[in-house]
């Protein structure tokens, strides 16, 4: 889905034809599968295409909303009312979108109209990209030099000045009938932290350009804003790849400040992370709920619910894992550097299934974005390509040391230990009684003591690994 009038192939072909041109949304999730959008994604939908309608109007355009079990319905239905002789659509990835809009294009052609779709989504096709053998990488280093090597980035497209409508007025849906935003009101959150649509994306890269030259030592610090918060605005195409790459390429050759070229190669080469886990889910559809690596299928993993609800709640007991299931659940987003420390917790100290973690990050994220979000989970797992080694467990305590050193990002999202001094903020359970007493601890009442002893928990993890490989 690209919700953007700058960058959008297939709005610009549209309106180069000449032709009246009728903006369409179909609202079909039974059409994406298992994979649906989630309850945060559907709330930033929501304000998204409320955004697009706005930007539509203002050049002449009115969106279209229908919605139906399968998005050939609706669009037939639209065909036929409008007597349009030509559809257009910029392409999506996911196996389920991949094996719908095929048959689309199929239908349609069959009815004499002439389908196009376009590349908008990435700077490169997942089919263009291939190892010396013609087979896709699984490796990301290899991948992401290919890449570099490929043409330049194509320009992105300026967005349409004026858009001629339909002489008659289209029949739609309101967005409200979609029911995307919740019936119980539990976006506050999601609404203080981000401005969802294409202005709110621009704007968003323009602050982050502000920091880019601190972006390689910051990005991996929770407690300060080092990223680029850009995750949500390109899953929902409001801004593009090719945008983000030539406006970081142009910042870099204009800028004075040391250092911002640096940040600006290593942001890129972020971006060429969210390409790699593309190219993977589109030559390996299977690894959206199964793992990559076969012997995986035998690892012996446990369900504990108590488990899994403390993890999901911010109750564990650790507080780094604590305050960034508590910023996801506050503002449907996370830190990188956390994502990884939460789901190295979630898979080898609690050995819960990583699909579970994965379901949670779908329903909860605003930047719930399949291909990242199997590749972030399967990496940390150990089941994924380029993974993690499986032996590679992250302490929570000190990884939180190292990357919250003051424990400012603990003390923001789990304010029960807030006075706690920053020698023992990450490590409450070891702190001494009147150390606790002093900051209002009281481990078991006020904050949970640990859920299971990292220690014990890495050498079972390492155990079921063995078990695996013999």
């Amino acid at each position: 889905m690209d919700l953007r009038l700058e960058d959008n192939p297939a709005l610009h072909a549209a309106v180069q034809r000449g032709a009246p041109v009728v903006p369409l949304y179909i609202w079909s999730p039974k059409d994406e599968g298992e994979w649906a959008p989630g309850g945060a994604s559907k709330y930033w939908l929501h304000q998204s295409l409320a955004a697009l309608t706005a930007s539509l109007e203002s050049r002449g355009a009115t969106l279209v909303i229908r919605t139906a079990p399968s998005a050939i319905d609706a669009l037939t239905d639209v065909i036929n009312e409008t007597g349009a002789d030509a559809v257009y659509w910029n392409r999506r990835y996911e196996p389920a979108i991949v094996k719908r809009d095929t048959a689309i294009k199929s239908e349609l052609t069959k009815h004499g109209i002439a389908v196009e779709s376009f590349n908008s989504a990435l700077m490169f096709e997942p089919w263009e990209i291939k190892n010396k053998q013609g087979s896709p990488f699984q490796v990301f280093t290899p991948f992401w030099k290919t890449c570099l090597n490929m043409p330049t980035v194509s320009t992105p497209l300026p967005a349409p000045k004026q858009i001629t409508p339909l002489t008659k007025p289209v029949k739609s849906q309101s967005l409200a009938s979609l029911e995307l935003e919740p019936r119980i009101d539990w976006a506050k959150g999601i609404r203080e932290t981000w401005t969802p649509g294409e202005a709110g994306a621009h704007d968003q890269l323009t602050r982050f350009f502000d920091t880019i030259a601190a972006y390689p030592e910051d990005r991996d610090r929770p407690d300060c804003i080092g990223t680029s918060r850009l995750s949500p605005h390109l899953h929902f195409g409001e801004i593009g790849p090719r945008q983000i790459w030539h406006a970081a390429r142009q910042h870099g050759a204009l800028a004075t400040t040391p250092g911002v070229a640096r940040g600006e190669e290593k942001f890129l080469t972020e971006v060429g992370w969210r390409e790699f886990a593309h190219h993977l889910l589109f030559h390996f559809p299977h690894t959206a709920g199964k793992p990559l690596r076969q012997n995986f299928e035998k690892f012996p993993w446990l369900r504990n619910k108590s488990h899994l609800r403390a993890w999901q709640k911010g109750l564990t007991g650790y507080p780094i894992v604590d305050a960034g299931m508590r910023e996801l659940w506050h503002t449907g987003w996370m830190h990188n550097r956390v994502r990884m420390i939460v789901a190295s917790f979630f898979t080898k100290d609690l050995l819960i299934p990583w699909q579970e973690g994965a379901k949670w990050f779908w329903d909860t994220l605003v930047d719930a974005d399949l291909a990242s979000n199997t590749l972030g989970w399967q990496w940390t797992a150990g089941c994924g390509a380029d993974a993690a080694p499986y032996f590679r467990i992250f302490n929570p305590t000190s990884q939180g040391i190292k990357f919250d050193p003051n424990g400012d990002y603990v003390r923001t999202w789990v304010s029960e230990l807030s006075r706690l001094d920053a020698k023992w903020i990450h490590d409450p359970s070891n702190a001494p009684e009147d150390v606790l007493r002093a900051a209002d601890v009281v481990l078991g009442k006020t904050y949970p003591k640990p859920i299971v002893d990292h220690g014990e928990a890495r050498v079972r993890a390492l155990e079921a690994f063995a078990a695996i490989k013999s």
